[in-house]
């Protein structure tokens, strides 16, 4: 009876430990800011430096968090490559040939890395705040918006 109650005690200080930290863990936009400073910087001065070399980088950043997203979450899985025990999502049928940016994520890791002095900043915050930012970089959106913002009618016959 006693290794019962005890196994009962330690499920129930476990379980509100967990809930504890649950209601305490939220995210927080100044992460970054307190971890390395330089973090966002640099993602967002390498992200401007591809789009103005390939204004559509823009876009491919932005689908690769899409795709990155869609399928299990944001977990930066679509950057993993094939291995023997993983099917890469980067060479999925829907993604080969197909998602671009990759070279630009490397890139963003490096320098992030060698601005931070240690790999802190994780893959899926990379591909986040890079799919914010080149969205910035590529500018003004008129095109796409009417007045206030709103989608203009001929956009919706495309779909």
């Amino acid at each position: 009876m006693g290794s019962h109650g005890s196994f009962f005690f330690a499920l129930v200080f476990f379980t509100l430990a967990l809930a504890t930290t649950a209601l305490h863990a939220k995210l927080n936009p100044y992460y970054y800011d307190k971890i390395c400073p330089k973090a966002l910087p640099t993602i967002k001065w390498v992200v401007n430096d591809a789009v103005k070399q390939e204004r559509r980088m823009g876009a491919s950043l932005l689908r690769l968090h899409f795709h990155d997203c869609f399928v299990n979450g944001c977990d930066a899985s679509i950057l993993l490559d094939n291995s023997s025990t993983i099917d890469s999502e980067k060479n999925a049928l829907a993604n080969a040939n197909s998602a671009r940016g990759f070279e630009v994520i490397d890139r963003i890791k490096a320098e992030v890395d060698k601005a931070c002095g240690s790999p802190v900043v994780s893959c899926a915050d990379i591909l986040a705040v890079a799919a914010r930012d080149s969205v910035v970089a590529m500018g003004n959106m008129k095109p796409l918006t009417g007045k206030n913002g709103q989608v203009r009618l001929n956009c919706r016959k495309v779909n």
